[in-house]
């Protein structure tokens, strides 16, 4: 007798906790009062991996599968989409956007092949609700402040929205840098988060603007 797979099993087992006479738990949850746990989840598996620890990697990588398994399975009761469907989208993703591996298109290095993927997802989200009409429009809003300032400026100078910069001495002189403006932030009564978050949005609609204007002058 072929032995089920856990995939499958799992979905049964999720479906089970969530049905009438299953856990009280699980039937109370919806996706807003969960939401959270995958952002705890995605760090305690940074955590196995940056400790190089198997054992813990593994676990951790099930606790995250289990939040998408949760998700999908409340998503199936409302009727909107199901595990399967989930796992179709980013499969026919991966293909549609790796045509340098199964379709006939050449690609010379990592910069084309980036370049090919950004080309691709905007045609595929041209003329949707989630069409993106500015390079900013795909950062999550919920990244912690520090990432969200990364990913803004890294979206800015890779569209010429700003200049390269002047490179750091070295990682720790910055890092220390860093180190230090939290701690004048902590000093003054002042989250440092807060504070980074709110300057990051206020860039943000400065770039937009010099982005939109550059957009009209080349349609002029």
């Amino acid at each position: 007798m072929a032995k089920k797979r856990a995939i499958d099993e799992l979905l049964k087992v999720m479906a089970r906790l969530r049905a009438p006479d299953g856990c009280p738990w699980d039937r109370e949850q919806d996706h807003k009062s969960i939401r959270m746990n995958a952002v705890e989840e995605v760090y305690e598996l940074l955590d196995a991996i940056e400790a190089e620890d198997d054992a813990e990697m593994e676990e951790e990588l099930g606790d995250l599968l289990l939040q998408v398994v949760f998700h999908a399975q409340m998503a199936k009761e409302r009727g909107a989409f199901d595990f399967e469907k989930v796992a179709r989208n980013i499969l026919d993703k991966l293909v549609r956007r790796h045509p340098h591996v199964f379709g006939n298109v050449k690609v010379k290095d990592v910069s084309g092949v980036w370049a090919q993927w950004d080309a691709i997802k905007q045609t595929e989200k041209a003329g949707t609700i989630n069409e993106r009409r500015s390079a900013f429009d795909g950062i999550p809003r919920h990244l912690p402040a520090l990432m969200r300032a990364h990913d803004t400026v890294k979206k800015a100078r890779k569209h010429g929205l700003l200049s390269k910069g002047r490179k750091s001495q070295s990682k720790e002189k910055l890092g220390r840098q860093l180190y230090q403006l939290a701690q004048r932030a902590q000093a003054s009564g002042w989250q440092s988060e807060e504070l980074l978050r709110a300057e990051t949005a206020r860039q943000e609609k400065i770039l937009r603007q010099k982005e939109k204007a550059r957009q009209k002058k080349k349609r002029a």
